[in-house]
Order: structure tokens, then sequence, then C-alpha cells
């Protein structure tokens, strides 16, 4: 799902895929005077803002990184390896801690932040997050949307699916989706 975007014009989805794919059918509906287009991260489940201005070859020209902004120049760190430097505030205790553990303070951070990741706990909340925002832009003036949500936050697939059954096929079906990936990761 990197790197995947879908685009609504009102309740119809009018593309699906990487934003070279999207962008051109979100210029096409607003061009046509389309006038409520939303486009969305799959995987985050926020809300993308495209530079439409200008020829097609210019909006794809703008599309320089799968979030559609520009690189970042390197910092400090040790770059040609991915390294980042960044700021982190701990409690004396942390730091002593973190003193006394194998490869110094950054080795042991990494080794945390490594050991979490592969826990999966943060999977079940990141995809919540990401079907909530879709499902509060798409459906938050649906029927039944305040009791399908609950129905989601509660882990209750059934309930969520027969609350959801009369919205709008596209709006639903990409609701019903990103719901599944939380509903998955319990």
């Amino acid at each position: 799902m990197a790197d995947m975007h879908t685009a609504f014009a009102g309740d119809r989805k009018i593309a699906s895929g990487p934003l070279a794919v999207v962008a051109p059918a979100v210029k096409a509906a607003i061009d046509a005077g389309e006038s409520h287009v939303l486009v969305f991260d799959d995987k985050s489940g926020r809300q993308v803002d495209l530079d439409l201005r200008g020829t097609m070859e210019d909006v794809l020209a703008r599309l320089t990184s799968p979030t559609g902004e520009p690189p970042r120049s390197p910092g400090r760190g040790r770059p040609k390896l991915g390294v980042t430097a960044r700021e982190v505030t701990l409690l004396p205790s942390h730091w002593e801690w973190l003193a006394t553990q194998p490869g110094g303070a950054s080795a042991a951070l990494r080794r945390l932040v490594d050991q979490a990741r592969r826990s999966g706990g943060d999977d079940q909340r990141q995809a919540q997050e990401a079907a909530h925002r879709i499902m509060f832009a798409l459906a938050g003036d649906f029927s039944d949307f305040e009791e399908a949500t609950r129905a989601f936050y509660a882990g209750d697939r059934d309930q969520f699916l027969a609350l959801s059954e009369n919205w709008p096929v596209d709006p639903r079906d990409y609701v019903r989706v990103l719901a599944e990936r939380a509903f998955s990761t319990r």
C-alpha cells in the first residue's frame, strides 16, 4: 500500500494508485468543473493536496516524492547511511540507564525502537487512525456514521458492516477496506 492514493469527486472514486496515476484524474475532474475533490494517502489516511497549476507535465514534474514534497537536503548525522541527528529529551535516570547499555545511547535507542516496531503494537492504532480520518472525511454526514464509528472502535466488524451498508458504494467500499486493516491487526 506504499505510495498508494485514492481520489474522490464527491461520492465517486475517480482514481486509485500512485500519485502519478491519481493526479491526472484529479486535474481532469477539477478542469471539468468538479468542486469537491479529495485525495487520500491510503496508508496514513491523510488528505493530500496536489498543486494542479499549469499543464499535466507541470503537475507531474512537481510530484518529486511520494508525498509531493521536494526531497530534504541532508542535515547533520550520517546522511549516506540514512542517519539523521535530532534532539532527544530524557530524564537523568534515562540517560544513566542508556549510558550502561552496550554501544551507547544511540545504539540502545535504535534497538528499543526496532523491538517496538517488530512487536507491531502500533499497527492497529495506525490502521485505526487512517480508517477514521478517511471515514470522517468521506462518511461523516452519512446515516449511522456515529454508530458505525462506535462499532469500528469496539472491534465489532459485523455491526460496522451492517451500519455502513447504506452508504454510497465507493466511499463505503474504500472505508471498509481500510477498516479491515484495523480489524485484522487485533
